[in-house]
């Protein structure tokens, strides 16, 4: 059983023999498990003393032991290091031999407060539990068996570490060398429920604190609430109108405003207050579009300025590489020395890196100007055509004129390189690597500008088909609108020579619909127009087709006339909610039918 795995086990010999002989004394001792040594753990002298009391040397723990682990119990710091007799009212305790492995313990439970003693005399009792353990710290239970064990549970649970000290000792009550009376103390960590749910009842404290302190914490670091809206009032009324005209108090008036208007404040006495109010907020907008207007245009003044600045940085650019051309030109190259030329050569060189760089920049800006186009200025398809074309145009300009400067500077670095051939034949077998170096620097960079060039090439034929497209594009609308206009000649026509016939059937009949003969160009006219548009055309769109042949046409007449034929004319609504919308339709073929 675990009761009896937790008790060590002891030799029956009698031990009858008088503590008088020391040899007698020794066997004694070792047939009790203990061994002969001295105070000092040295083997015991022929002229053992008796008064000196049993022997310090205990035996050696068994690992292997039930109920034992592999984890030694930690020293208290109070302790000593090295373990001494301890003498109590009614028993003592020698010490475990100091060159042996402290004794294993169990894993410790959390919020241990109790630990299990074993090893101990058949004849110890309660009392004398209490007097050895109660030094290690106040006793509040002890639990004892009718075996050689008990529990002893302690107040805190530092004093079961110090508990822990105390095993491997050897107990031995009053003098008595019985078998009964003598024991070997092994304390070992124990596992109660009072001492888990004291540990869990901690540990919430310990979580309820924290979450008190992070609470505390995200409080203080929490922006502060903002200040209540004060309720209304006819003045808090007049404070807020007056509020609302100020440009620095707006944002505070225009939350009040709004937290007014949610709870429900206006009624049939303050509606004209609240609409005064809206109407003051309506007015801030004027001043938000001007301002912005201002932004924009000092943004515009901004841009206009870098782009001049810029485009003077080019022409300054293009000064320093035509300077670095003409010092690269053989009438001055023969003069300079090798260090010289590279040095040139590379400022050369980066120059023109630089001012690409730079004109790829401007012409970017340019390119953005040219696409910005607002709602409000978007023109007539055919003005559109013409402005792309000139963009079209402009561009391909402007790749004329990069073209030309790619082959001049491809003529430029071909005269240098054949400068450089002859120079390579004249000059000496110390300067033949440069001359190869610069050779291939300069062949790598004759390489890129032929494959810019190509690159250039192709975009000047891509711009030339879009302008061919274009000027198709332009074309094609210009025989459009002639064919509209001859359309409209010709119905005119018709309508003329219609009204000519009907003129005396109009004078027989007074309540005709068409009382001249400009009403009947507009019917014409509107027919034709309604005729090409299946799905009808609101009275708007149809006045600004109008508008285009005769700017004096109004809507209001377009619709009176338009309302009066109802067989020919008929108006539907299409759309939903907010999206409805009155739509014209011709209807003249099923009217010609029902009359």
């Amino acid at each position: 059983s675990t009761d009896g795995g937790r008790n060590l086990s002891l030799d029956s010999i009698p031990m009858g023999l008088p503590m008088s002989d020391p040899s007698a004394w020794a066997t004694a001792m070792n047939n009790l498990g203990m061994a002969p040594m001295g105070m000092t753990g040295q083997p015991l002298l022929p002229d053992f003393d008796p008064a000196l009391g049993m022997m310090t040397g205990i035996p050696p723990i068994n690992p292997m032991m039930p109920g034992l682990g592999i984890v030694p119990p930690p020293i208290p710091p109070d302790m000593p290091a090295v373990k001494e007799i301890i003498h109590c009212k009614s028993c003592t305790l020698f010490p475990p031999n100091p060159h042996l492995p402290p004794p294993a313990t169990r894993e410790r439970p959390p919020g241990c407060k109790t630990v299990f003693v074993g090893g101990l005399p058949e004849n110890g009792t309660e009392q004398i539990i209490m007097e050895v353990f109660e030094q290690c710290g106040e006793v509040i239970a002890i639990r004892k068996s009718k075996k050689n064990f008990c529990h002893i549970r302690f107040a805190e649970e530092f004093m079961v570490d110090k508990a822990l000290y105390l095993s491997g000792y050897r107990i031995r009550l009053g003098s008595s060398t019985d078998k009964k009376d003598t024991g070997r103390l092994h304390v070992d960590f124990a596992q109660a429920r009072d001492d888990l749910y004291e540990w869990e009842c901690k540990q919430r404290m310990l979580a309820r604190e924290e979450r008190h302190r992070r609470r505390l914490a995200e409080e203080r670091f929490r922006p502060p609430s903002p200040p209540p809206v004060v309720h209304y009032s006819d003045h808090e009324c007049s404070v807020v109108a007056e509020k609302l005209k100020d440009d620095t108090k707006f944002s505070e008036a225009i939350q009040t405003l709004l937290t007014w208007i949610e709870r429900g404040e206006v009624n049939r006495r303050t509606a004209n207050n609240f609409y005064s109010m809206i109407q003051s907020a309506n007015s801030h907008i004027r001043r938000l579009v001007n301002e912005k207007t201002a932004h924009e245009k000092e943004m515009e003044e901004a841009k206009e300025k870098f782009k001049l600045a810029l485009s003077g940085i080019l022409v300054q650019f293009e000064q320093i590489v035509a300077v670095y051309h003409s010092a690269s030109k053989q009438k001055a190259w023969d003069h300079f020395t090798k260090a010289q030329r590279k040095n040139i050569s590379v400022w050369c060189k980066q120059a023109e890196e630089i001012r690409n760089i730079h004109n790829d920049e401007l012409m970017g800006i340019r390119r953005e100007e040219e696409m910005e186009m607002s709602d409000e200025e978007i023109e007539d398809p055919s003005e559109m055509k013409e402005t792309e074309e000139s963009a079209l145009v402009s561009q391909v300009e402007a790749l004329k004129e990069e073209n030309d400067s790619l082959r001049w500077q491809l003529d430029a670095y071909r005269n240098e390189v054949e400068l450089l051939k002859q120079e390579q034949g004249k000059a000496s077998r110390d300067e033949d690597t440069t001359k190869e170096q610069q050779m291939k620097l300069l062949q790598q960079a004759l390489q890129g500008m032929q494959k810019h060039l190509l690159k250039v090439q192709e975009e000047y034929k891509k711009r030339e088909a879009e302008l061919e497209k274009v000027k198709e594009d332009k074309l094609k609308i210009e025989t459009l609108l002639e064919n509209l206009k001859e359309q409209e000649s010709s119905m005119s026509r018709v309508c003329a020579c219609t009204q000519e016939k009907e003129c005396p059937v109009e004078k027989t009949l007074s309540n005709s619909p068409v009382k001249s003969e400009r009403e009947v160009l507009l019917v014409g006219i509107i027919s034709t127009f309604l005729h090409v548009h299946p799905f009808g055309a609101s009275i708007e769109y149809i006045c600004s087709y109008l508008q285009r042949l005769d700017s004096k046409i109004c809507t209001a007449e377009v619709e009176v006339l338009m309302t009066r034929l109802q067989n020919t004319f008929r108006q539907e609504l299409s759309g939903v909610g907010a999206s409805l919308e009155k739509r014209w339709k011709f209807c003249g073929f099923d009217g010609l039918k029902m009359t």
